[in-house]
């Protein structure tokens, strides 16, 4: 078989009816509706017959009710007599008994495209079949088109043990396809790595991998599901598994990268189906502003772990290290305040004008009285970071729109008031424990070194301008495009990570930064 196996021959639709039999999630994660959404939100149209219905939430699986075979076979016949259906998707089915229905079902009425998502092993590693179930599950493989297993799923069908490299699922992949002559899909998603990879093998051992980078969240709940509805209804819209693949891919990737908006249960939560479509959305109150912070929530625990911001909160910093960040950030705050003057000349109200004017006069003037009594006038040449920083913020000003500007700006402010003030809440819970902060040198009350530094990040002046300018980046996002929404999201996802290596740099770039005064210090 070549290339041209991973070719779809049916019909292409730009609106595919696709069926899913499946079981119900009634906290809508998984199953039927989760393959009702993802077919909705991939431009198919769904229907569902139910194959069990469950009591499960975020949590878990509390109860599964199966209903009588000759009902599931009532709802499959009373779709298929009235609606041609250009593919079909196939997740829980139960017990052997419902799985041989469906197999027998599949054979008489023949849909053009059949994606079978084999349930047989729980996230917790359980498994969900009998011996006759699984048994009985590996022949309707053979009436796929392409089959969509876990790691663990994987394993079973191929009767070996679990995968535990990304070559060795891929081989167990070869050998299933190869066994079956139906397409799989192996995924990479329960494996380890920065990157997480997707792979389409055919039966001649062809294989066509798709990757993307892992998403750190915990709400994957229906993730299988919804992949494979997903990829039922793409593959029936352009004829052509591989590129079907690529866009799955794409679509779930954003669909995890956002999961942590909807806060959904205290559990494993959903993925976002309809991502995409929120977003072209004009957002309302702080809905905007809600969710780029959430993006931030695993960078922002990075910053707060780094050894410079645990050592600058507790006091024990090494002078070098907070002088080299004083001096950058000095030469930071004076390219700054030319960008907040540009947000100023842009700005839509002479509100937001007089606001961006007083930022840009407080970075230039107010913020930078603490660096020049600590520096003494000297700031020395711009470290890598803040170089590369500087250009950031320049090039938006330059090319970007007044939303953009501001949420490239934002988190300069917002993430070092809440460094602030995580720093200060610590150090004020040390003094209150009578905890000490650094050596006390004889005949000297003790008192933190950068004592200074917490307090202005922290002040409430400080605070209320951050919520100000917060205030105005929900404004912007609101009254700009779907397109400008998403330049915005990048342009403060951008600007976040530098603060976080801004952060970083002085372990890495300051002089002697390694070794100081006998002492050696981890590089980040």
């Amino acid at each position: 078989m070549t290339e041209l196996s991973f070719l779809c021959s049916a019909p292409t639709r730009n609106i595919p009816r696709v069926l899913s039999i499946a079981g119900s999630d009634p906290s809508g994660g998984a199953g039927i509706q989760a393959d009702l959404k993802s077919i909705a939100a991939n431009g198919g149209y769904g229907m569902a017959a139910i194959t069990a219905l469950t009591a499960q939430n975020t949590l878990g699986v509390r109860a599964v009710h199966i209903p009588p075979v000759e009902f599931l076979l009532a709802q499959l016949d009373a779709v298929a007599d009235d609606v041609q259906l250009d593919a079909v998707k196939i997740g829980m089915l139960g017990d052997a008994v419902v799985i041989a229905a469906v197999h027998r079902w599949l054979l008489e009425r023949k849909p053009p495209i059949v994606v079978l998502d084999p349930v047989m092993v729980s996230s917790s590693g359980a498994r969900l079949l009998t011996s006759d179930g699984e048994n009985a599950l590996r022949d309707l493989v053979a009436v796929a088109d392409v089959v969509t297993p876990n790691i663990d799923e994987l394993a079973v069908l191929v009767g070996v043990p679990a995968a535990q490299s990304w070559e060795e699922a891929v081989e167990q992949g070869k050998a299933l396809a190869h066994r079956t002559q139906s397409l799989v899909l192996v995924k990479g998603g329960h494996l380890e790595g920065e990157v997480c990879a997707d792979a389409l093998v055919d039966p001649s051992g062809t294989v066509r991998e798709f990757e993307s980078s892992r998403v750190s969240t915990r709400n994957t709940h229906g993730t299988g599901c919804s992949t494979s509805a997903a990829l039922a209804t793409i593959v029936a819209r352009v004829g052509d598994w591989g590129i079907a693949m690529e866009r799955v891919k794409s679509w779930l990737h954003g669909a995890l990268e956002s999961a942590d908006e909807l806060e959904v249960g205290g559990g494993h939560g959903p993925v976002n189906h309809f991502h995409h479509l929120w977003q072209q959305m004009p957002p309302s109150g702080d809905a905007f502003s809600s969710s780029v912070w959430a993006q931030t929530s695993s960078l922002r625990e990075e910053i707060c772990e780094l050894f410079f911001v645990k050592a600058l909160g507790d006091g024990t910093l090494p002078e070098q290290l907070f002088t080299y960040y004083l001096a950058q950030d000095a030469l930071y705050l004076n390219a700054y305040s030319r960008v907040l003057a540009r947000a100023s000349a842009l700005a839509p109200s002479e509100e937001e004008q007089r606001f961006w004017a007083n930022s840009a006069h407080n970075a230039l003037v107010v913020e930078t009285q603490l660096h020049k009594e600590w520096l003494q006038g000297e700031s020395g040449a711009l470290g890598p970071v803040t170089k590369a920083y500087v250009d950031h913020l320049l090039a938006v000003s330059a090319q970007g729109s007044y939303g953009t500007l501001v949420a490239a700006v934002l988190p300069c402010f917002w993430l070092y008031a809440h460094v602030g003030e995580v720093l200060l809440a610590q150090y004020q819970e040390d003094q209150s424990t009578g905890a000490q902060i650094t050596e006390p040198q004889p005949n000297e009350p003790q008192e933190h070194p950068y004592r200074r530094w917490l307090e202005t990040y922290s002040d409430p002046n400080f605070a209320e301008a951050t919520r100000q300018a917060v205030n105005i980046m929900d404004s912007a996002a609101a009254a700009g495009s779907a397109q400008e929404r998403l330049q915005m999201r990048q342009a403060f996802a951008d600007s976040a990570r530098y603060e976080r290596d801004f952060f970083a740099a002085p372990l890495t770039y300051a002089p002697a930064c390694r070794t100081l005064n006998g002492a050696t210090f981890p590089v980040k």
